[in-house]
């Protein structure tokens, strides 16, 4: 397996060295807006501590990002009145992987309103305003 690297953008977002709209944090894990959102209230969630996927992670790690994303679920389905919730995870770059630290995307979803493609830079006051409302909602 390929090791860990440290210069990665979500280790950057963690030390602070590239700014995140972050929406909720606790000891083990962070979550922050997704800037290229492919739903109203698309967040990531990701451990504080270095692993590059589900492959390496260990059972703690799992079991505080797990924790994490449910809490941001709930929090991102009321804050939107989505009728579902769309949750993502990438294993390496043939499984979908382009950021390699371990993360899961939590999408809020409606009936019928498909995802945006991806790729595609979010307009950054509406994501500000998508955080704010998923904190409420907290």
């Amino acid at each position: 397996m390929t090791a860990y690297e440290t210069d990665n953008i979500f280790a950057k977002i963690l030390r602070g060295e590239i700014p995140s709209t972050r929406v909720y944090e606790d000891e083990d894990t962070l979550a922050f807006m997704d800037i290229m959102p492919r739903a109203d209230g698309h967040l990531l969630v990701i451990p504080k501590t270095p692993c590059r996927n589900v492959l390496d992670a260990s059972p703690a790690q799992l079991e505080a990002v797990i924790r994490t994303v449910q809490k941001l679920a709930i929090a991102a389905k009321a804050a939107f009145d989505a009728e579902g919730v769309t949750i993502q995870q990438f294993n390496e770059a043939a499984g979908g992987q382009e950021v390699f630290h371990l993360h899961f995307h939590v999408l809020p979803r409606h009936e019928g309103v498909a995802l945006r493609a991806p790729g595609k830079m979010g307009d950054m006051a509406a994501i500000a305003g998508h955080a704010e409302k998923i904190r409420a909602a907290l």
